[in-house]
């Protein structure tokens, strides 16, 4: 299966544009590229489904997981696990444009 970038429409997400590919399609995880503007930040949120793995592809992130604030760099990666509480930030003035992630949820483990 292919999904062109061009093909798929943002969401809006508390100031952050999600770009869903494997929105609607039968599968059991999911991939998707995250933007976030300078001085965006959502609440925290949590996967009630899987755990979530980010990616960073450009700038940097405010990063929140749990009590804990990581920042991320190009080529960091955070995991969240099913039932984390997680949110994403950056500062105020971005350089050299937004910030972009990627994202992939995976089901979450079963048994020990």
């Amino acid at each position: 299966m292919k999904i062109e970038r061009d093909s798929l429409g943002p969401i809006d997400f508390e100031g952050l544009e999600i770009r869903d590919y494997t929105a609607g399609a039968d599968v059991s995880s999911s991939v998707a590229e995250i933007t976030v503007p300078a001085g965006a930040r959502h609440r925290l949120a949590w996967s009630k489904r899987s755990d979530k793995y980010y990616y960073v592809l450009e700038g940097r992130l405010s990063f929140t997981l749990g009590a804990e604030t990581l920042d991320l760099a190009v080529g960091d990666c955070c995991i969240v696990r099913k039932g984390e509480r997680s949110a994403i930030a950056t500062r105020r003035r971005a350089c050299q444009g937004a910030p972009r992630a990627h994202t992939e949820l995976r089901p979450g483990r079963r048994g020990p």
